[in-house]
């Protein structure tokens, strides 16, 4: 039976982000209790507020990053007369200006309402995407897809902190997943996308790879305004929640009661110093390489199957389905076990399998099979990592400043990932394939390091617990008490 309790709205306070966190909350204060049914209802309505609209401007911003594959089969090659390593270079340039800016970028999100920031970068983003598909020499593109990669900077690590602001930390993954799920669907609608734009090449003395940065482009922008009146900030001032509402969601998440743990720069220093953030930015770009890797090159990979450009287009959709499936699977599981690590080495031994069909000579058939293992095994475990970490990291702003640092070291995957398929190297892609293998195989040593560290770390805490318990002394602190998610 639900227990009512009073709730006194003077019981928050306004910090300079204009979110507002529950003083004094602790178990001896009164607290919000609600049945299962309640519950279950509450969750349901945050995910019809939050996820649909931040799951549709992820699949737009990776659709814009790597629609760029699908714009190479289509002319953008032949008619900007890239020749040698131009058009990995371009790829590369988005990251370097990408990379850098992720941390400034969680760090300014602390004092930017989030559906200001995270809108306004969309449509930021979208309109240098339109630019793109009016560019006519190799040196305007490198030019346009270092300013892509300084609008979208701020979007992705700004989610994945919004989202740890939002959701208990073993509810967390589902939700991330269904926002990463996005991204892999990206990969499937752009190359459908590509297929319907190609029909309008030469219309209005474009071809049709502008065509596909044109209309892809002004969605991106269409979609962002939406978003700056419909995207709410944080739970406490979030006018679709009852106050009771907004003070259940902030005690049920286990963040809160650390996220004020030491002021902004110690928690910033402490986010650079952290091992554990280092450590899972290896397993990080064990991952982000080959993702980045198969997403750019798939389309171009399926071509050197012998198929045709339109076909190439269609076929590259299929794995991206099969990548959703798994992801959101893994994700239910994962949150449902409490466990990390295991899903995330399974993530990393199926893709690790794919990439070596890929690098065998067997028929193209069962390549392209193994392709599918390539698309679902980094996708998933990107996922994965990201929400270890968050999991683990104590203090709001060192988390959010964490989390970008991983997703920065790992972006640099990519600007890798842009050079290691070279031109010279088709159709077996040798190069590129065996880099893939070899940094999966590094993922797959880190992640069982990593876990067994924080079992002995865990079991450290039960040590002084039940230490504590036999000699009657005071209950452990908070940091204390923390427990680290394997």
């Amino acid at each position: 039976m639900k227990q009512s309790i009073t709730f006194d709205v003077d019981d928050v306070k306004q910090d300079v982000a204009g979110e507002k966190f529950e003083a004094g909350l602790s178990s001896s204060r009164a607290r919000v209790l609600l049945t299962p049914k309640e519950e279950s209802k509450l969750w349901r309505k945050v995910d019809l507020k939050l996820m649909p609209m931040i799951s549709l401007m992820y699949l737009l911003c990776f659709m814009d990053r790597g629609n760029i594959g699908n714009a190479k089969l289509d002319g953008l090659i032949t008619q900007l007369k890239l020749d040698g390593n131009q058009y990995n270079v371009a790829l590369t340039l988005f990251f370097i200006s990408y990379s850098i800016l992720d941390c400034p970028a969680n760090y300014i999100i602390q004092f930017v309402r989030p559906s200001k920031w995270l809108a306004g970068t969309m449509i930021l983003w979208g309109l240098v995407m339109v630019t793109m598909g009016f560019v006519k020499t190799y040196a305007q593109l490198v030019g346009v897809r270092f300013c892509l990669g300084i609008a979208e900077s701020g979007f992705y690590p700004g989610v994945a902190y919004y989202l740890t602001m939002w959701y208990p930390k073993y509810m967390l993954q589902r939700r991330f997943a269904l926002f990463l799920g996005a991204a892999t669907s990206a990969g499937a609608f752009s190359g459908i996308l590509a297929y319907g734009i190609n029909f309008m090449n030469g219309d209005g003395g474009y071809q049709g790879w502008s065509w596909i940065f044109i209309l892809e482009g002004a969605a991106t922008f269409v979609v962002g305004f939406v978003a700056l009146f419909v995207m709410v900030d944080y739970p406490s001032t979030a006018k679709f929640l009852t106050p009771a509402e907004q003070q259940y969601i902030i005690q049920q998440r286990e963040f809160s009661e650390m996220d004020e743990k030491g002021d902004v720069t110690t928690q910033v220093r402490a986010a650079f110093t952290d091992w554990q953030v280092w450590a899972m930015c290896i397993v990080q770009i064990s991952i982000t390489v080959p993702l980045y890797g198969i997403t750019y090159f798939l389309p171009t990979i399926i071509n050197n199957f012998g198929y045709s450009t339109s076909t190439s287009q269609l076929l590259s959709a299929p794995p991206y389905i099969l990548g959703v499936i798994v992801l959101l699977v893994v994700a239910y599981f994962s949150d449902k076990t409490q466990r990390r690590s295991p899903f995330i080495f399974a993530s990393q031994v199926i893709a690790i399998v794919g990439f070596i069909i890929n690098i065998t000579n067997v028929p193209n058939g069962v390549k392209y099979f193994g392709t599918y293992l390539c698309v679902a095994g980094p996708y998933t475990g990107g996922v994965g990592s990201i929400i270890w970490l968050a999991n683990n990291l104590e203090g709001k702003c060192k988390r959010a400043v964490g989390m970008a640092l991983m997703i920065c070291i790992g972006n640099l995957g990519g600007a890798i990932a842009s050079n290691i398929f070279r031109s010279q190297d088709a159709p077996r892609y040798l190069l590129g394939l065996g880099v893939e293998i070899m940094l999966l195989a590094m993922g797959m040593i880190a992640v069982p390091i990593i876990a067994l560290t924080y079992r002995r770390m865990n079991a450290r805490k039960d040590a002084l617990r039940q230490q504590a318990e036999v000699e009657g002394s005071e209950i452990l602190d908070k940091e204390e008490s923390f427990r680290y998610t394997l």
